[in-house]
């Protein structure tokens, strides 16, 4: 039969022994004292560690909370060609930089090219994330602490948008207003929002001015106005700062040759101009097609307004530093001289020194004759001005970031000249 008293020897151990009045406790109890406070210590580092690797907890970052001195703007769709190179912008111009993007349309290529370009802490964060999903956009905006967003992220090809109408209705309309909500509920009250001359349509008087009637004849151009008119009605009753630019025809890419244009090889057919005339030039493409020569111009060929990124970029710069609580301003940005695209792919010639084929096709879907701004009150109100407006010029800048990065942001090779 097992005992579980306590012999006479345990019981002396397990006291004080007193000698001339001193007490020595017993090393046993003393070594038994100290494990418990290792135990303790161990136990709690444990629940440290389980704590930050929990989902619920967060070590608080400097995108966090708002610092004196320091502007923190969220630019949506700043994986995205434009959205990249008005990072960049941002961050040379020391603002704090919060980039979401669902890399649908952008590159995590540009991504790392920034985030290399200003490594030092809490200067730049890339958050991986869809504007679609609202619970995801909240928590997004409940976890940092933004004092403006710039409004890039949307899916932007003209003829993408007469074959995928319901498409470009959600992703810009839908998307935008999810933002605003956020915004909203989380007292951000600087909004920079990435327009287009698209709304305009096709205007029976040139140049166009902010005045002009916006009568879109696209379902991209609609949904850009629709999106619009959402941020007018919302920021009636709100202490919002509101700028929306209208752009027009972008082209070229960052001077310093660290970021151009990557479209996805499934959107060509869809891209952009300047894309397709490089993809000749590379023969990846046979030759550049055309769509439309009957249009009531001096070639027969659609005209646009071309402005480069580098001062597209510096107008949402200047828009941001004028932004005025409570009130809401409306600019073109363009260089306010049309071009037609026949002059447009003679200008591609000379920057790439290729003689390129091109074919000449049938109007494209909802394309419209003849585009171009008239800049006056962005240079009044903002003090803008394009600078960069030899085509030719931009071309060619573009078109070296196009033969060192053969792939996209996949690599960087080298193509002979």
């Amino acid at each position: 039969m097992l005992s579980f008293g306590r012999s006479r020897n345990q019981s002396r151990f397990g006291r004080s022994v007193s000698f001339g009045g001193m007490d020595y406790p017993d090393p046993k109890r003393k070594n038994n004292f100290v494990g418990k406070i290792i135990l303790a210590a161990s136990l709690t580092a444990i629940c440290i560690v389980m704590l930050k690797q929990s989902p619920n907890f967060s070590t608080p970052t400097p995108f966090a909370s708002h610092q004196l001195g320091v502007t923190h703007v969220l630019v949506t769709g700043g994986a995205g060609y434009i959205g990249s190179h008005a990072a960049l912008r941002l961050l040379k111009d020391s603002y704090r930089v919060t980039i979401v993007d669902n890399l649908s349309r952008g590159n995590l290529g540009a991504v790392k090219v920034l985030q290399e370009l200003f490594p030092e802490y809490g200067r730049l964060q890339f958050i991986y994330a869809d504007l679609g999903d609202a619970k995801s956009v909240n928590k997004i905006f409940s976890e940092n602490a933004f004092d403006a967003v710039m409004h890039f992220a949307a899916v932007a090809y003209v003829g993408e948008s007469t074959l995928d109408p319901l498409k470009y209705y959600h992703n810009i309309t839908s998307n935008t207003l999810t933002v605003l909500e956020s915004m909203a509920a989380h007292g951000v009250k600087t909004l920079i929002y990435s327009s287009t001359c698209a709304t305009y349509g096709e205007p029976e008087k040139m140049p166009i001015t902010e005045e002009t009637s916006q009568a879109p004849i696209n379902p991209y151009g609609k949904a850009k106005k629709m999106a619009e008119e959402i941020i007018l009605d919302f920021s009636k009753n709100s202490k919002m700062a509101v700028m929306i630019l209208r752009y027009f025809n972008v082209i070229g890419s960052d001077p310093e040759g660290r970021l151009g244009e990557a479209p996805r090889p499934e959107l060509r057919e869809h891209g952009r101009i300047s894309g397709a005339c490089f993809d000749a030039a590379r023969g990846i493409i046979s030759g550049l097609k055309v769509k439309g020569t009957d249009y009531k111009t001096h070639d027969g060929t659609c005209i646009r307004d071309y402005i480069d990124v580098t001062d597209l970029v510096d107008a949402h710069v200047k828009a941001l530093e004028k932004a005025i609580p409570g009130k809401v301003g409306i600019y073109n940005v363009g260089t306010g001289k049309g071009r037609s695209v026949k002059e447009f792919v003679e200008a591609c010639k000379k920057a790439t020194g290729v003689d390129i084929k091109v074919d000449y096709l049938p109007r494209r879907p909802g394309d419209y004759a003849e585009v171009f701004s008239n800049p006056t009150k962005i240079k009044k109100e903002l003090n803008w001005t394009a600078q960069h407006t030899d085509l030719q010029e931009s071309l060619s800048v573009a078109w070296r970031w196009q033969k060192s990065h053969l792939n996209g942001y996949g690599n960087s090779l080298v193509m002979s000249s």
